[in-house]
């Protein structure tokens, strides 16, 4: 007999409600959940999905161990012994900064990545901290860090309500929306032209989005930053600034004037390959719009100047008004945030406060960029240790990150490695353990990271939907026992972690004057939390402590577990509303337009006025079916348009001899590959396009399915060496490539 449970989508940001069908412990079906309250019944492909995904054969069901050079099966208490014999004596010898931690963008998406890393890292103090965020979205924590004092406070755009969005190198039709979490983000698109508003895009290849779009700006790769430098000048030149209710929470506007005053639309024309007509047009168009927001993602990320076009985003959104107001870009407030503070001055946010032991990398939000993992493992320096031992949590580097051979090679020279994934895939091949987590439908689900950047506030839980299988174990109790086994505290209660944290965050707790529970008895206050494990006591400790809780009975009528659980569809808690001054941390309290570093950096971007790509520029792409190498795996996911393959526009097509459907070689500074081609205008003249996540070609994994049609490592063709100097994000796009036809 087959019976229903509602569970929150992990596969993409957007976060939608499933309602899945289920016959005894497997998922057969699922559907868009019609009364959830944030995405009313929207589903894509991915969680149309969700059951071969949940059920994908090749998912590891127990432990592995190496012995004697291969992995085996092993019980999960020889498992971790095995991870504390091999992680002691490394920090033992050489210190806690040679055990390198690699945390895969997986993380985000459940309960235990968003509950457990924080506390290992803690307990390491190690400050080999390697994530997805450095091939991705690092330059924007960097920006809102200067500009906002907080690297986790990212304006967004208020969908719902505006009147003018323009978009820049972002593909939500394709991506689900990305720092921006929207169910249905295409419908919400639709919206926005129905009543009347203006969508505007930017970027090199003619996407779905961009097909969506009033307008279509095809500009050169990696100029984004130029073009809103551009904008903003023109704002001032033109005077059209109107900072409205933001001019007492703004500084450094006069500086900012001056800084920007080369980049007139004439002097970044050619470099961005626009009119300076157009781009002075885009400017009046933001000015004149009743309500605007810009939004950018991935695109303008990972190119030369990530952060500086990440910090121009924001400067557009404030010089027009529209930041913190509705219809513009506002600060989500999510229900497990920490309690509000009054407004004030904050301890600011800094850079570099330790730099990688090869390159001198500068830190970025505690982070070192992931393309030096490879020289961080496999060279020796006069200052400090290698990294000799690696735990990696749902993470893919050699796929994910620039010159996976190098990593391939060096991961295999490592003392010992853990991998907590589900597969045997092209990294965790290399681990001495291997730490399965149980599959979706047997985890529970709560968005610590997407409801803070959601387009409206709003509380969701979906607690397993099936009990755990004989032999798997939970993975918040695998982090658990890994934090215990890595720390010294092999055989201790993996309860014991869940209740030292509650501990330590309710002592502060009563200890702050700002807090509802000021001046209680921590104890107490404990014993009060609800739920049926250490880690949902953890999250009804962040509600009633968050800005909607019950405060511990001090607002009766706020938000606790027990109230969560009592609306399996969620919670609503509103639209997004006008927060300033009270995000704000910087040192002076207000929007620091102008930050030191960024001032640093903006006679890098002077000099790329007068560059020109001499020959072809490579850009990323993805599929609505697909997210990074998670999904290559299931039958149902892959094939048809979702395929590696070299887009190339015909022009550029019948100039080096290239036939539809013929391989091609694509060479960059990193290596190689070969690929078939796909000619279409889809792309601008100049620019190729290859797909990420590809290359399940290594041997030693164990995905079949994927390992059928592998593909081809479009990070292969980057050397690592080409990093974003303020956020060390790597440079994916806008890199010279050569191709060549293969006959």
């Amino acid at each position: 007999m087959s019976r229903t449970a509602l569970r929150i989508c992990p596969l993409c940001e957007a976060t939608c409600g499933l309602t899945l069908t289920i016959e005894g412990t497997r998922v057969t079906g699922a559907r868009g959940d019609r009364e959830d309250v944030f995405s009313k019944g929207f589903v894509c492909p991915k969680g149309a999905s969700f059951g071969a995904v949940d059920g994908d054969p090749d998912r590891l069901r127990t432990p592995l161990v190496r012995k004697d050079g291969e992995l085996r099966e092993a019980t999960w208490e020889e498992a971790f012994d095995a991870v504390a014999a091999g992680l002691g004596p490394v920090v033992e010898r050489y210190g806690p900064d040679a055990v390198g931690v690699v945390l895969g963008n997986p993380n985000v998406h459940t309960v235990a990545g968003g509950l457990y890393p924080p506390v290992l890292l803690g307990a390491l103090r190690t400050r080999s901290l390697f994530t997805a965020s450095t091939v991705d979205q690092m330059p924007k924590h960097v920006s809102s860090g200067l500009l906002f004092g907080d690297a986790g406070a990212i304006p967004v755009p208020d969908l719902d309500h505006t009147d003018h969005l323009l978009l820049i190198g972002a593909n939500p039709l394709e991506s689900n929306g990305s720092l921006c979490t929207a169910p249905d983000f295409p419908g919400r698109l639709k919206a926005l032209k129905a009543r009347g508003g203006r969508l505007t895009v930017v970027d090199p290849r003619r996407t779905r989005t961009a097909r969506l779009a009033d307008r279509h700006l095809a500009i050169r790769p990696g100029a984004d930053a130029l073009l809103l430098a551009a904008m903003a000048h023109t704002l001032f030149a033109d005077d059209l600034v109107d900072l409205k209710d933001l001019a007492p929470h703004v500084q450094g506007l006069d500086e900012l004037r001056d800084a920007l005053v080369d980049f007139t639309p004439e002097a970044v024309a050619p470099a961005c390959d626009l009119d300076a007509g157009v781009i002075r047009g885009l400017a009046h168009d933001l000015a004149a719009a009743p309500t605007a927001a810009v939004y950018a993602r991935i695109g303008s990320c990972t190119v030369p100047h990530g952060t500086l076009a990440s910090w121009l985003v924001d400067v557009l959104n404030i010089l027009t008004g529209n930041l913190d107001r509705p219809g513009g870009a506002l600060f989500p407030q999510a229900a497990t945030d920490r309690t509000p503070r009054p407004a004030g001055p904050g301890r600011g946010f800094q850079l570099g406060r330790w730099h990688s032991r090869v390159s001198r990398h500068p830190e970025a939000k505690g982070e070192l960029p992931i393309s030096a993992l490879a020289e961080e493992i496999d060279t020796a320096t006069d200052e400090g240790t290698p990294v000799r031992a690696l735990i990696a949590i749902a993470a893919n580097p050699v796929l994910s990150a620039p010159d996976g051979d190098r990593l391939d090679k060096a991961l295999g020279c490592l003392d010992f490695m853990v991998s907590v994934d589900p597969y045997l895939n092209e990294t965790s091949r290399h681990a001495h353990v291997v730490l399965p987590p149980p599959p979706p439908a047997q985890s529970p689900h709560h968005d610590f990271a997407f409801n803070a950047l959601a387009v409206r506030n709003q509380v969701r839980y979906s607690r397993p939907a099936v009990p755990l299988e004989p032999g798997r174990m939970a993975e918040t109790e695998i982090l658990a026992r890994l934090i215990l086994a890595a720390t010294g505290m092999h055989g201790a209660d993996p309860a014991a972690v869940d209740a030292m944290v509650v501990d330590q965050t309710l002592g502060k707790a009563v200890q702050d004057p700002h807090s509802p529970v000021h001046g209680r008895d921590p104890r107490d206050l404990a014993g009060q939390l609800t739920g049926a494990d250490g880690p949902e006591r953890r999250l009804d400790m962040m509600l009633r402590l968050g800005p909607y809780g019950d405060g511990f009975g001090a607002r009766p009528d706020g938000l606790t577990l027990q109230k969560l659980l009592a609306h399996p569809h969620g919670i609503d808690l509103g639209p997004l509303r006008p927060r300033l001054p009270q995000p704000l941390k910087t040192r002076s309290g207000r929007v620091e337009l102008l930050p030191e570093p960024i001032a640093g950096d903006l006679p890098r971007l002077r000099a790329a006025l007068r560059e020109r790509p001499a020959g072809l520029v490579l850009v990323g792409r993805r599929h609505l079916r697909s997210n990074n190498s998670w999904l290559h795996n299931v039958p149902a996911l892959t094939g048809g348009s979702n395929r590696c393959t070299v887009h190339i526009h015909p022009e550029d097509a019948a100039r080096l001899g290239v036939q539809d459907g013929a391989d091609v070689r694509v060479k960059g500074a990193g290596g190689e590959v070969v690929a078939p081609a796909e000619v279409t205008d889809g792309v601008r003249p100049g620019v190729v396009s290859l797909p990420h996540g590809w290359g399940h070609d290594r041997p030693g994994t164990r995905l079949q399915h994927a390992a059928g049609d592998p593909g081809v490592n479009v990070n292969q063709l980057l050397d690592g060496s080409m990093l974003d100097p303020l956020s060390g994000n790597a440079v994916l796009n806008g890199v010279p490539v050569e191709l060549v036809a293969l006959l």
